[in-house]
């Protein structure tokens, strides 16, 4: 199959490759577009048959579940059963934008392979101009996982979709650079108080000032759950080739491990945040300032996939606050590694 990337902005001469992406979602196949979180790679949320693709393309696992996006807030009755108050506030406050909320599915109306068999489904609507235009031209919801390779890093540019899924899929819709670089915020609203399944740009704080209480369970917490309600709860996500480790950000612990490592013959590219530029990894990928939440969250798939490039034998990734957007990036960053750390005495 032959992959074609179209590059779209936000003028009128873009009318042509909407059209041509409609067209192949409507005949039942997967067209790759950028959101504001991520590139997704989306079909026809009710075609079964479409949404397998996405499963095929990937490589990943049919238990998973995914995420509904949709281009209004109008549609959301038409998919859910019920709509409890506190979704609706949220939808009020954060649609558009990074926020999946999950609620009861309405029977017999979406794919079964979307929902994994699940009687709920997490929804959403994208805060991004591409995204947007094209769930208003096609009319109908889309389906859509990240668009990777599963397990791999996120694709934050249509490079990366490329690298992944050239000759899988039909059509990239070409955006540019996607703003927040890590997924949605994923809510489940079928228990008091909701529950956060996946942390991302919108934060359990913000969630708590607009709709009171929510809980957001450790990642060792998240690894009981045996059926994931949401995508990002139950595998290796995010991962580059070579292993990745988290290590505590102290410089001088680090400076140890990486030499230890050096000493017994391992090639180490060191994840941290720019401010790390005088430890002597083998190749260095920053992914922001330290404390710029909202920039290292932008940069940390892009980072990771930079480590691909190298002959790194292993990375080691630095921890940062688990406040805010942290979450998120510690989340990404644990699964990325397999809850794996380096420990090294001080």
């Amino acid at each position: 199959m032959e992959t074609i990337r179209v590059i779209v902005d936000n003028d009128m001469q873009n009318e042509k490759a909407y059209s041509q992406a409609v067209d192949i979602l409507n005949n039942g196949e997967v067209v790759a577009f950028p959101t504001e979180t991520v590139y997704g790679l989306g079909a026809v949320a009710t075609n079964d048959q479409a949404v397998k693709k996405i499963f095929a393309a990937k490589g990943r696992p049919s238990d998973n579940p995914l995420i509904v996006h949709i281009g209004t807030k109008e549609e959301v009755p038409y998919y859910i059963e019920e709509i409890p108050e506190k979704a609706k506030e949220c939808m009020d406050v954060f649609w558009p934008g990074p926020l999946t909320l999950v609620m009861k599915a309405k029977p017999e109306i979406l794919a079964p392979s979307v929902t994994a068999g699940l009687s709920t489904v997490g929804i959403r609507m994208p805060d991004h101009e591409v995204a947007l235009r094209l769930l208003r031209k096609l009319k109908k919801p889309v389906a859509a996982p990240s668009a990777n390779r599963s397990g791999k890093p996120s694709p934050t540019k249509a490079t990366h979709v490329e690298e992944d899924l050239e000759g899988l899929i039909p059509l990239i819709l070409d955006g540019g650079t996607t703003g927040i670089g890590l997924e949605s915020t994923v809510l489940d609203m079928t228990v008091n108080p909701p529950v956060i399944l996946r942390p991302g740009g919108v934060t359990k704080e913000m969630l708590e000032q607009v709709i009171g209480k929510v809980i957001q369970p450790t990642n060792e917490q998240q690894k009981n759950e045996s059926t994931p309600k949401a995508p990002g709860m139950k595998y290796t996500h995010y991962a580059p080739e070579a292993p990745v480790y988290l290590i505590e950000k102290e410089k001088e612990l680090i400076e140890k491990a990486i030499q230890k490592l050096k000493e017994e013959g391992q090639r180490v590219a060191l994840l941290a945040p720019s401010d790390y530029s005088d430890v002597q990894a083998d190749y260095f990928f920053p992914f922001g300032h330290k404390g710029n939440q909202e920039e290292m969250g932008a940069n940390l798939y892009d980072a990771l996939r930079a480590c691909d490039k190298t002959n790194a034998t292993i990375i080691l990734a630095t921890t940062t606050s688990a406040n805010g957007v942290g979450a998120a990036i510690m989340n990404r960053l644990e699964k990325a590694a397999g809850g794996k750390w380096i420990s090294i005495d001080k």
